[in-house]
């Protein structure tokens, strides 16, 4: 497999000031922070946000190598260019992971850390093995429509919202053919490694952080909070309450309130 870095790309969205630096989800790209990064760039005394595609998503290179070494050599890669000094950190669910995983091996590179909807855990029971099953069995030579590859993954994917989710990884070419705009081969294989926990025994971060989770959301249940703390002493925990797994997309204007007053503190 390649060891080396890939080039992220970056969507800048707005803001001056200390960078804000954002993460996005498994099957996600820097698009899913559109709405809450314009929102943040001008909280907290301006920011300067810049979200990134990560490897294997939206329109970042592929690689045939999918681990959380290879996240973060990317993305401390991408700060060694573009960057200097240390900045804030937010990632959501996969790029929560990542932002873990680098803020405990690169705390000269991190001031603070917002970790959104998810744990330093494992989380096997959470695996997307539907989805991915669901959207490697469309046959795309024969897709005419998202709205159709909604339908025929239905079966396994019976939620609307993650099936229209899923399909804003479709493109369509010149041609009128479509394709996954995410390495879908290589993202399948690599589940097992991306569901397991990012952190090693001992991993910790002793800089500010926040975790915000969503309350209808199963992602980080109390059982989990004592283990947050032990790893990151510093930690303030808030949830809130109407949002799901998504808060920065589902409920925006709380979700950059709280993000903003954190990182004004």
């Amino acid at each position: 497999m390649a060891d080396h870095t890939v080039n992220l790309f970056v969507r800048e969205l707005g803001g001056s000031g200390r960078p804000l630096v954002l993460l996005h989800g498994l099957l996600g790209s820097g698009r899913n922070w559109q709405s809450a990064g314009v929102g943040l760039a001008g909280a907290a005394g301006g920011r300067a946000v810049r979200a990134l595609d990560l490897r294997n998503h939206g329109k970042s290179p592929w690689s045939d190598r999918m681990d959380y070494d290879a996240l973060v050599a990317d993305v401390l890669a991408w700060l060694a260019v573009n960057l200097s000094g240390p900045v804030d950190l937010m990632g959501h669910s996969l790029g929560g992971k990542v932002a873990l995983a680098l803020a405990c091996r690169h705390p000269e590179r991190v001031g603070r850390l917002v970790v959104v909807d998810i744990a330093p855990k494992a989380y096997l029971s959470h695996g997307h093995r539907a989805e991915f099953a669901a959207m490697n069995e469309l046959c795309l030579a024969e897709l005419r429509s998202r709205g159709e590859a909604e339908l025929k993954m239905e079966g396994r994917v019976p939620d609307w919202g993650m099936r229209k989710f899923l399909t804003t990884n479709l493109e369509q070419d010149a041609a009128g053919g479509w394709r996954w705009l995410v390495n879908l081969p290589t993202l399948t294989a690599a589940l097992p490694a991306l569901e397991a926990n990012p952190l090693a025994a001992g991993e910790g971060f002793a800089g500010p952080a926040l975790f915000l989770r969503g309350g209808r959301s199963r992602y980080v249940e109390d059982a989990d909070l004592p283990g947050i703390l032990a790893r990151f002493p510093k930690a303030r925990i808030e949830t809130i309450a109407t949002a799901g797994h998504n808060p920065h997309m589902e409920t925006r204007a709380e979700f950059c309130a709280a993000v903003g007053a954190f990182l004004s503190g």
